[in-house]
């Protein structure tokens, strides 16, 4: 495995691969997504275990998503079981994927209790446990400032995990080492990675501006809840089907790697 450096302008490139990937297989694709989705989801459902068990079994859903746009690129038709590649290869990558689960599931939960010297926990409770979300408890400083610091400390998690799964799966990378070779990597292409994501935050502005203007057109402001939500969440399945062409091209394969 060698680490490659790539242009800024190489985020762009990332996106426009996803959206054209995505529309190979739309309907499959898409329904990966959501089934990804909803198994987050159900899990949720059940306070503080569930979410844990959910936040464990995100970098192996994430690799799926990876594996159904490998598939979709060498011209097959990625079916379900896709989602589970980082658990059906074999009893040490299985193991692996769940060390790096739990070291997720490790870091999103010191986050969280980061976040409640800010408010108490509130944010963390509403995180775990559930609740209503009342205008007062959104409004409120302590609230907020528990939310943006949450959202600071992600980042550097999110980019020790942006890679991971992939580097495990495909490479053979012990957890640990994957963690430091994809913060590595992230680093180094930090500008093809900004110009990534400055070009989806574009998209879903874009996006929301022709369902403003379809609403004016027609002079009903109800069809933005009823377009928004269904194309933002088409919009999310090919931000996940670009993250793998920011892998492909972060990594090259060398002898020995895993298939």
């Amino acid at each position: 495995m060698k680490l490659n450096i790539v242009p800024a302008r190489q985020g762009v490139q990332w996106v426009k691969l996803g959206i054209q990937t995505f529309w190979r297989h739309p309907l499959a694709l898409a329904g990966l997504f959501f089934m990804f989705m909803a198994v987050m989801s159900v899990l949720s459902i059940v306070p503080v275990l569930g979410n844990v068990l959910a936040l464990m079994l995100l970098p192996g859903a994430t690799l799926g998503l990876m594996a159904a746009t490998k598939e979709t690129l060498n011209g097959k038709f990625p079916m379900p079981v896709v989602l589970v590649s980082g658990f059906r290869a074999g009893r040490q990558q299985f193991r692996a994927m769940l060390l790096l689960g739990a070291i997720y599931a490790a870091g999103f939960m010191l986050i969280l209790g980061i976040s409640a010297l800010a408010d108490g926990g509130k944010f963390a409770k509403l995180y775990l446990v559930g609740g209503a979300m009342s205008a007062e408890v959104l409004m409120a400083p302590d609230f907020q400032l528990a939310v943006l610091l949450s959202m600071a400390l992600y980042m550097p998690l999110s980019l020790l995990f942006w890679h991971a799964p992939p580097l495990v799966h495909w490479h053979g990378i012990p957890p640990v080492k994957s963690l430091f070779f994809s913060i590595v990597a992230c680093m180094r292409n930090f500008w093809a990675f900004t110009v990534f994501g400055l070009a989806w935050v574009g998209v879903f502005l874009a996006m929301g501006m022709v369902v403003a203007t379809i609403a004016a057109l027609l002079g009903s402001p109800d069809v933005v809840g009823l377009i928004m939500f269904p194309a933002s969440m088409l919009l999310a399945a090919m931000f996940f089907t670009s993250l793998y062409f920011s892998f492909r091209d972060s990594f090259e394969d060398t002898p020995g790697d895993v298939a």
